[in-house]
C-alpha cells in the first residue's frame, strides 16, 4: 500500500473516531452519571461494539453495544428486536434513541456485571473484568484478550479526542461566561 493510501485510511479513521466521540459523548456522560460509570469507558465499549458508530446495528437500530434481545423490557428497551442475517442469527435489541441504548448498556453493566461495574472508573481494570465476564461469548467468535486490548486502545484514543474536542470546548465556554 502506498503512503498516500495509508495516510488517507488514517485520516478517514481519525474523522470517524472523532465524529463518534463528539456525537455520543453527551449520551455516555448522562448514562455514566446515572449509573456511576466513567463516560469514556462507556464510549470505548460502544466504539468497539459498533465499529465507531458505523455498524448497521448502531446506525439503523440505535444499538451501540451489541446487546442481545434476552431479558425483560425496561424503561430504555421497549422490546424491539432485530435478527442478524449472519451465521449466528442472533437477535438484538432495537432502541428508540441512542440515549436509550447508552442508558440500557450502563444499566445492564451495573445490574448484571457487578465486578466490572465496581471498577468502571478505571478503564484498564474495567476492560479486564468485562473481557473475562459472561458479557463476552467466545462461542460467538469473541476473543477475550483481543476484546480487553481493544477496549484499552479505544479508551486511550477517545481520551485524546475528548481532550481536544470536548474538554477544551467546555473550558472555553466556561471562560466566556461572565464572572
Amino acid at each position: 500500500m502506498g503512503r498516500k493510501k495509508i495516510h488517507s485510511i488514517r485520516a478517514n479513521m481519525s474523522i470517524k473516531t472523532e465524529q463518534y466521540v463528539v456525537d455520543n459523548y453527551n449520551y455516555a456522560k448522562k448514562a455514566g452519571e446515572k449509573f456511576n460509570m466513567d463516560p469514556l469507558v462507556i464510549l470505548a465499549q460502544g466504539s468497539f461494539e459498533s465499529a465507531w458508530g458505523t455498524s448497521n446495528l448502531s446506525k439503523r437500530y440505535n444499538n451501540f453495544f451489541g446487546i442481545t434481545a434476552g431479558g425483560s423490557k425496561n424503561e430504555y428497551w421497549k422490546g424491539g428486536v432485530y435478527q442478524a442475517q449472519n451465521q449466528y442469527k442472533l437477535k438484538f435489541r432495537t432502541y428508540e434513541s441512542p440515549q436509550d441504548s447508552f442508558y440500557d448498556f450502563a444499566r445492564l453493566i451495573s445490574k448484571n456485571y457487578p465486578s466490572a461495574h465496581a471498577v468502571a472508573k478505571d478503564y484498564k481494570q474495567y476492560a479486564n473484568k468485562i473481557a473475562h465476564s459472561p458479557y463476552i461469548s467466545e462461542s460467538n467468535g469473541d476473543n477475550r484478550t483481543s476484546y480487553m486490548n481493544g477496549l484499552i486502545k479505544n479508551y486511550e484514543n477517545i481520551l485524546d479526542i475528548a481532550k481536544k474536542k470536548i474538554y477544551s470546548s467546555q473550558e472555553d465556554s466556561h471562560s466566556e461566561q461572565p464572572q
